[in-house]
């Protein structure tokens, strides 16, 4: 979940580099999925900074074809009573993201990161665990991938590994950062202590319910006491909490499909590549997108663009 330049990109706004045969962004790619799956309106998480740019470019043109809002983060969207700490620019991180949608979802939706692919089986499973289970409180899904198939090529990345009960259940998840890949095998960097390579990851891929922006919002005003100037509120931090502390439940559904995306700027050939494969099998159609009737399905699939 990145907001206008991903420092590691090296410049530039990752989420809008084109990759598909007719200049599609990853982004297009989610859409459609979602669209596919269920999920009948988008909102796109961004900063004020990139609006004009993000909607010349991708936001006007899906904003014909399908049910398109806006949230926008802010460094400045505080609770009553708290201020923005001397010295911070960044924005307070993945669950202030989700949080500057409240008043915009009234339903069961799902969150994404926007530089990443996801597959279409993920967003299958989260919007029928969400039609399944929408009007239970505190039951929450996430999509879970293979950690060797979330590493790049061309540095290393921090992925949330996953720790889960018998039934499936998420107990914990350990934010692990500095992971590369060396000789097929997934290693931290700074350690040298390898990882297995099939472990489930969090991709920021989650399933929520409304409730949970009550619990973001207390959350939050609990972060902002603490001695938190410098750090984020990032959802898989605030969801290993309160699964630690039982307050809320969260189903794991694995998926087999590819997961990549854009980390760095060696990162697009492999995508563009990939994409290539995708088209010519069918799996997409090119042109992308197309016109439609969107369905009232349940479900809101929020892009998220404020990240690293």
């Amino acid at each position: 979940m990145a907001a206008g330049i991903g420092s590691r990109f090296g410049g530039g706004v990752k989420q809008l580099t084109p990759v598909g045969p007719n200049g599609e962004l990853i982004i297009d790619y989610s859409v459609h999925d979602a669209v596919e799956a269920g999920f009948d309106k988008i909102i796109f998480i961004i900063r004020k900074e990139i609006e004009a740019d993000f909607k010349a470019i991708i936001g006007d043109r899906l904003a014909n074809i399908y049910q398109v809002e806006y949230a926008y983060q802010d460094i400045y969207d505080l609770p009553d009573g708290f201020f923005v700490p001397e010295g911070r620019t960044k924005p307070w991180g993945t669950g202030q993201a989700v949080l500057s949608c409240r008043g915009l979802v009234d339903c069961p939706f799902a969150v994404i990161n926007a530089d990443d692919y996801y597959g279409k089986t993920a967003l299958q499973s989260i919007h029928k665990f969400l039609i399944e289970h929408g009007s239970s409180k505190n039951s929450y899904c996430m999509a879970g991938f293979r950690l060797g198939s979330t590493l790049s090529n061309n540095g290393s990345v921090t992925r949330g590994i996953c720790n889960l009960d018998t039934d499936g259940k998420l107990l914990g998840v350990a934010e692990t950062r500095g992971i590369i890949k060396r000789e097929e095998k997934a290693i931290i960097e700074n350690t040298g202590k390898e990882l297995n390579m099939a472990s489930l990851v969090s991709m920021n891929m989650w399933g929520f319910t409304p409730d949970f922006f009550e619990i973001l919002n207390r959350g939050f005003e609990e972060f902002l006491q603490g001695d938190n100037a410098m750090r984020e509120y990032l959802l898989p931090d605030i969801v290993d909490e309160l699964v630690q502390e039982k307050r809320i439940s969260v189903t794991v559904l694995e998926t087999c499909d590819s997961w990549f995306g854009i980390t760095y700027a060696d990162d697009c050939r492999q995508v563009v590549a990939e994409f290539e494969k995708l088209t010519a099998a069918g799996v997409y159609h090119s042109p992308l997108h197309e016109r439609r009737d969107v369905s009232n399905h349940p479900g809101v699939i929020s892009t998220n663009l404020q990240g690293e």
